[in-house]
């Protein structure tokens, strides 16, 4: 009976961790788009990506800068590069994602979705 409790453990745990994983690796690429939609709403405002009319610097508002937006963060979100007429974001795992076989997600101001530092395609782990 033991050894089956243990078999079956062995074989749930993993299974549910990714799980967990996988839905936190979503929460991160949605707020990652949230954050390419603000950046948008940024440059109509002010006809440039890196700062104000005033020229004030661009800065991500303080929920669209980590995911989850509460608890214990596991995505850091913020701006890689960002130039007047181009930008890439990135989500940066960390915490309980450090790690992850995605690594890095990171999206640029033309819609490029890709990954850095991981072990699956950026196609795999945008999906």
């Amino acid at each position: 009976m033991v050894a089956i409790i243990g078999i079956l453990a062995a074989i749930a745990i993993p299974s549910y961790n990714e799980y967990v994983r996988r839905s936190q690796r979503a929460e991160a690429r949605t707020i990652l788009l949230e954050a390419a939609q603000f950046m948008q709403r940024f440059y109509s405002a002010n006809d440039r990506y890196d700062a104000t009319r005033d020229g004030a610097a661009v800065a991500l508002p303080a929920q669209l800068q980590r995911a989850p937006a509460s608890g214990n963060t596991r995505y850091t979100i913020g701006l890689e590069t960002v130039s007047s007429t181009a930008y890439t974001l990135q989500a940066v795992p960390t915490g309980s994602m450090g790690g992850d076989k995605c690594g890095t997600f990171t999206l640029t101001s033309v819609g490029r979705k890709d990954v850095k530092d991981a072990n699956l395609s950026a196609a795999d782990c945008w999906r």
